[in-house]
């Protein structure tokens, strides 16, 4: 861990991790977080922030004013159980603490903590519920643990970074008949085999060689006996790419080629696309400050500002498409505990909190510096 770590928040490191194991602990799922956004809005009452509940639901913004200047900013955490996101929490109120204490900083910080980014769309529905219109900001920044980055390291890069999402049911109808006279049925099954190979094709000759997306079937649902044909088959599955045209002409493909198929082989398909996430877009300017920001606590070497595109989603993208901003990868480092997020054997490394923390400090100090012009 780099030497520079603020020592009031060093200090507090037993009481943050404390915190995280707890709401570790204690699960909820998206739109759910009720004793978690209790647990937030309490530590942040006892460190004086002002608190602002039910936002998006169950979401929570902590406000830190100092002084007179009408410059904002804003910080984002998730809260709901699920890859650090409790991680994720703690690191913010590491920050609130501090802040909270020191205020050396001359303008107004909003903590967003945002409930449901596990595919409920819990930063939409913040930014519907009138997120930046109760809570102005310039910019926003968001924190995300990365497996396999070492500990005492960042990784960001300018524009697009995380893709947009999506998923999609294809509903396929047929005609059931014993499994001994296929004759007499139209097998959705049958159907389903050949959306599935046919969807493949869309990558491959319909999006751009120099474009990213992907098209994953992962579930596929048909029939319960040995020797019936069943009247109905389901696919379900996701989408991912780094452009909302990319993801636009995925979602027309899925719909044209699962109807097209269904009709020709005599049954028929209904094809229910959803975009989830659009993708998660960086600011130049804001990737500049916060890598520069991150450089002074880990160093140069430290701080890759080319980090590698990630095609999974996050729904910090809603918030990126109203104000401009950036989101970080910290490192959550090698050893045990560092398989891949979605994973069984994944575990936060509270070793970070106080690293997340001190950047989330250094970010407000010096983005509303007292002597700022």
């Amino acid at each position: 861990m780099p030497s520079n770590i603020e020592p009031k928040i060093a200090a507090a490191s037993a009481e943050l991790t404390a915190i995280r194991r707890d709401i570790h602990a204690h699960p909820e799922l998206g739109f759910e977080e009720e004793r978690t956004s209790r647990i937030v809005a309490e530590k942040l009452r006892e460190w004086g922030v002002e608190v602002t509940t039910g936002i998006g639901k169950t979401g929570v913004v902590g406000t830190i004013r100092v002084g007179n200047n009408p410059r904002a900013i804003g910080l984002r955490a998730d809260m709901e159980h699920a890859c650090g996101h409790d991680g994720h929490t703690a690191m913010l109120l590491g920050a609130a603490r501090y802040l909270a204490e020191s205020r050396n900083f001359d303008g107004t910080v909003n903590l967003i903590f945002q409930p449901a980014e596990e595919g409920l769309g819990g930063g939409e529905a913040m930014v519907k519920d009138g997120l930046f219109e109760k809570f102005p900001c310039e910019q926003i920044f968001g924190m995300h643990n990365r497996p396999k980055l070492d500990v005492g390291k960042f990784a960001i890069r300018s524009g697009p970074q995380m893709a947009g999402g999506g998923l999609f049911d294809i509903h396929i109808t047929g005609k059931g008949a014993h499994g001994a006279r296929p004759e007499t049925g139209i097998d959705p099954v049958i159907i389903a085999t050949q959306i599935i190979s046919a969807l493949q094709s869309v990558v491959s000759r319909n999006v751009a060689p120099l474009d990213s997306a992907v098209i994953s079937v992962t579930q596929m649902h048909a029939g319960d006996a040995y020797n019936v044909i069943p009247q109905e088959a389901v696919l379900r599955g996701t989408i991912r790419a780094f452009r909302k045209e990319t993801m636009a002409l995925i979602k027309e493909r899925i719909e044209t080629i699962s109807t097209g198929i269904a009709r020709t082989l005599g049954g028929s398909a209904k094809p229910d696309v959803r975009i989830a996430f659009p993708p998660l877009v960086n600011d130049r300017d804001s990737v500049q400050f916060i890598a520069d920001v991150a450089e002074t606590i880990v160093g140069k070497e430290n701080m890759n500002r080319e980090g590698p595109y990630v095609m999974a989603s996050e729904d910090f993208s809603y918030m990126l498409e109203k104000v401009p901003g950036a989101f970080i990868n910290i490192g959550n480092g090698g050893g045990e505990g560092g398989c891949e997020v979605h994973n069984p054997g994944y575990d936060f490394n509270d070793e970070i909190i106080t690293l997340g923390a001190t950047l989330w400090s250094r970010v407000v100090e010096t983005k509303l510096a007292k002597d700022a012009r």
